[in-house]
């Protein structure tokens, strides 16, 4: 089944349009899992199986593992989800961006190494730097459009013949790269105004949202300028504010109780019935 596919089955099975972050900072995790030999991972497995049912996907950021020499751990923690919650979707949130060999590495680092779903890309080089991931017909490639930083308006809004470059770019994701139906977009929910004018562009296209809770995204704006018309589109994505909801021994009741109140704030805002 290809990425999407998968999502749409995990936002009707789950009732969520959630995905919580994996971004485990050795810095602030529980002292308990010091003693431990992998102290990411089992961070991360607590976390994964304290909120699996609560989410549409995950969304490990490998730069937390790889500045920790911890790579290791993520393809274990990868591992776990795929061996105890299959039916969610791992999003690799790597923000790749290379021409010719070097992106085929990429690729195949995200989808063969670490067997993510789907993997964040930056489209700055162009379409030739995006083909070897779209190669991969069953997996998603999510690409980063309007992100959640202040910065973002430094180069996501130059006028690029009469558009804002981040309009192109989602025109050319709906138009240009889509032969595969696997291209999805990063759309901050700091900015739910360009959110409502990428939705206008892709029509339905899934579209991945960080940018709530710790970054201060308001999901009420998100969801009515995000959503699709059956309710769905979106994978409403929080890190921080579920991982380290709690810093002692029950952190990942903590972060499960973190997680039941953002998809309930979510699905208050879903349209009736959904």
């Amino acid at each position: 089944m290809k990425f999407v596919g998968r999502l749409e089955r995990a936002w009707a099975s789950s009732g969520s349009l959630l995905c919580v972050g994996l971004d485990p900072d050795p810095a602030r995790l529980p002292a308990q899992l010091a003693r431990t030999a992998h102290p990411l991972f089992e961070f991360g497995r607590a976390i994964v199986d304290a909120t699996a049912d609560l989410v549409c996907a995950f969304k490990p950021q490998i730069a937390y593992y790889a500045a920790a020499r911890a790579e290791d751990q993520l393809e274990m923690t990868i591992a776990h989800i795929r061996q105890r919650h299959p039916s969610i979707p791992v999003i690799l949130d790597a923000k790749r961006g290379d021409v010719g060999s070097t992106a085929e590495m990429y690729a195949r680092e995200a989808f063969e190494r670490y067997q993510a779903d789907a993997v964040t890309v930056n489209p700055y080089l162009g379409q030739d730097s995006l083909a070897p991931f779209l190669g991969y017909a069953d997996k998603g490639v999510i690409v980063l459009c309007r992100t959640s930083n202040p910065g973002a308006r430094d180069l996501q809004d130059v006028d690029s013949g009469g558009r804002k470059l981040y309009q192109l770019i989602a025109q050319k994701a709906a138009r240009e790269w889509n032969a595969n139906a696997n291209v999805l977009l990063v759309v901050g929910a700091t900015y739910p105004q360009e959110l409502g004018e990428i939705r206008a562009i892709v029509g339905d296209m899934p579209i991945l949202v960080p940018g709530v809770g710790a970054q201060g995204g308001d999901v009420a704006a998100v969801l009515a300028h995000g959503a699709t018309a059956a309710g769905t589109g979106l994978i409403i994505s929080s890190s921080r504010a579920v991982l380290y909801a709690g810093s002692g021994s029950d952190y990942a009741g903590a972060a499960r109780a973190a997680a039941l109140t953002l998809r309930d704030q979510i699905n208050q805002y879903r349209k009736p019935g959904l």
